[in-house]
């Protein structure tokens, strides 16, 4: 029996660890100790690279969302026809003769026609097609279509001052796309502007620019002034890189118009494409 508790007491000190003094840790070879080293750099360089392209696809992220950029300093207040009188405020303020004079004064509304002083609106666009291609007719309303109507304040809505030039004219369609990015990117559910410009002097209006928000969407992706200089320019200084901007982007959609009747009383606003 005595032997019984000798026994059971050595398995029991078998499950105590021997102190240091007992039993002295085998130290590990130098080969080993070098492959444990080269292990731990390996580790953290890796460690590092993994964390570079995480803390990259997080910028990206933020980046595509939006969180880092501020596509403009200013934007309106409200949406609808107010938001749109905001914009043409905003925007028209910051555009010059070189005499100091307002370039044009802007109108917002939805799109409509005055003629003999009746505000009769504006329901269908009518595009000419060019060549083989068919006219496209374009249901329109206050809901997806902002109208701008460009005023120099002469006869007729012509600028009152200064002589009619490319440079001026190439200034208006600047303006008229600054109008547009403004109303596509604060805007919900406006798909379409329509912008009158200013006739010459002694002539009638007889041009407008009609852009729609699929055409702008590389702009509507990028700060405002990654496509026009914070600057506004006079009509004499405008770089050559923002003429090729203003041009790539509104020269094709500028449209001779006309007003045209439905049998059922629509009004349809008639754009021409003009002459290659």
């Amino acid at each position: 029996m005595a032997s019984d508790v000798i026994d059971d007491a050595s398995r029991g000190l078998a499950d105590v660890p021997s102190s240091p003094t007992q039993a002295p840790r085998e130290q590990p070879s130098r080969p080993t100790r070098l492959y444990r080293r080269r292990f731990f750099v390996v580790y953290v360089v890796l460690a590092a690279a993994l964390g570079a392209t995480a803390a990259g696809v997080v910028l990206a992220l933020n980046e595509s969302l939006g969180t880092h950029t501020v596509w403009a300093t200013w934007q309106p207040s409200d949406g609808g026809t107010t938001g749109a009188k905001q914009i043409a405020a905003h925007v028209s303020k910051e555009y010059h003769l070189a005499t100091g004079a307002q370039l044009v004064d802007v109108i917002a509304k939805p799109p409509s026609v005055s003629p003999a002083d009746q505000q009769i609106p504006i329901h269908y666009l009518a595009v000419r097609g060019k060549k083989a291609k068919g006219d496209e007719v374009i249901p329109v309303n206050g809901d997806d279509t902002v109208q701008y109507s460009l005023c120099g304040l002469g006869d007729n809505c012509a600028i009152a001052t200064g002589k009619p030039s490319v440079q001026r004219g190439t200034l208006v369609r600047r303006e008229i796309l600054e109008l547009a990015l403004y109303t596509f990117k604060y805007m919900g559910g406006i798909k379409n502007v329509i912008a009158f410009m200013p006739p010459t002097p002694g002539s009638a209006p007889k041009y407008v620019v009609f852009l729609q928000r699929d055409a702008l969407d590389d702009q509507l992706r990028t700060p405002l002034t990654k496509t026009l200089s914070s600057k506004t320019p006079l009509p004499s200084t405008i770089s050559r890189n923002e003429q090729q901007t203003i041009d790539a982007t509104t020269e094709s959609r500028v449209y001779s118009f006309s007003l045209s009747q439905a049998q059922q009383g629509d009004a349809i606003l008639v754009l021409a494409p003009l002459p290659a």
